[in-house]
């Protein structure tokens, strides 16, 4: 493709996303923060599930500085429900360098936004584009796979240099100025035209014209992706503890400090040949009655779950356990998806015990 083309294609691009760009919250400002904390929760996440997260953690959470020193758990609890939990920690491990080293403001410079936690390569690059007009390609799947088609090119996008790859390519329709508007107007062809699934709506592409892919009929086969590796599949027995007393409780499990789901709170669980609960506790607790099954997909495992219901006298509790209250459940603690079924029943399961 000549220089010519691509002059070409930066500019009807651009002329698209005038007329056809959806009015996101985010897109209202240019403020680096309210950026920065949209294309976190955007990652691995729909638009419609981040809207309400996105109003509610700015209302708690309007600046860096709110940010940096709001409590764990009452950031890990704005966060419920969007899962990855690691991004909301860097996301204060981030803000906290920001109010030492830059005065709360997040910096005007690409290289100094990658090396704070949790921003890669294309967050940084969104941030420094969109906020300050820095000219610096912002490049994520959806990026990847419009290129990928436009180019009719055979890189396999999961590939360790798939990204440098496509990168070079953005760097060659970049505009010297509007490059934030470039780039958000390459993801949102991406998002809205050039889906990843069904059928792409060609018509209503910019690049329909001189899409080497529709040419050559290969719209189906790219982007290429090499397979990945199946989820390993692991059976777990997931523990729902009822605690009587005057107000009754769930027990609630906190997970090790370091892997998956890393410092939350949990319902107790186990793989399905061990038992969920100490010793401590599961002496003092009746026999168990059958729960509905429930099943979470993580990114490279699934776990198959068996839940069981047990009741138990108040009493003291190992360390690592807590009996919370419903309300305490749903105000102050950040349970994770991976239990939403077994979480949904607990309002009937404790106002049962409460009557």
């Amino acid at each position: 493709m000549s220089a010519l083309d691509y002059a070409r294609c930066t500019r009807d691009l651009l002329t698209w996303y005038e007329s056809h760009y959806r009015a996101l919250p985010w897109r209202r400002s240019r403020d680096a923060y309210r950026i920065w904390i949209s294309e976190i929760m955007l990652q691995q996440t729909r638009i419609e599930a981040v809207l309400p997260y996105y109003e509610r953690f700015l209302h708690e959470c309007p600046d860096v500085q709110s940010l940096a020193s709001l409590p764990e758990e009452r950031l890990l609890k704005l966060w419920e429900g969007l899962g990855y939990y690691s991004r909301a920690r860097n996301l204060q491990k981030a803000a906290r360098i920001i109010v030492a080293d830059y005065d709360g403001v997040l910096p005007a410079d690409y290289e100094k936004l990658l090396a704070l936690p949790g921003i890669g390569e294309y967050t940084a690059g969104a941030i420094a584009s969109i906020a300050y007009d820095i000219s610096v390609a912002a490049v994520d799947g959806n990026v990847m796979r419009v290129l990928a088609r436009l180019m009719c090119d055979d890189t396999d996008v999961l590939s360790s240099g798939a990204k440098r790859h496509f990168t070079a390519l953005v760097a060659r329709m970049l505009p010297d100025t509007h490059a934030g508007r470039f780039n958000q107007a390459l993801m949102e062809l991406g998002e809205t035209v050039c889906i990843p699934s069904g059928n792409p709506n060609c018509a209503a592409c910019p690049w329909c014209a001189y899409c080497k892919a529709k040419k050559n009929g290969r719209i189906d086969t790219l982007p290429v992706r090499a397979k990945k590796k199946p989820r390993r599949i692991e059976n777990r027995t997931v523990a729902v503890v009822i605690i009587h007393g005057e107000t009754p409780r769930v027990l609630l499990h906190k997970r090790a400090a370091n892997g998956l789901l890393a410092n939350l709170w949990e319902l107790p669980n186990a793989l399905q040949e061990d038992e969920p609960l100490p010793r401590s506790i599961a002496t003092a607790c009746n026999a168990p009655s059958k729960l509905p099954q429930a099943k979470h997909i993580f990114s490279h495992v699934e776990w198959h779950m068996q839940g069981r219901l047990y009741h138990m006298p108040s009493s003291a509790l190992p360390s690592g356990y807590r009996a919370v209250s419903l309300t305490e459940l749903q105000q102050d603690y950040a349970l994770p998806s991976a239990f939403r079924a077994y979480a949904a029943l607990l309002p009937s399961l404790l106002q049962k015990e409460d009557l």
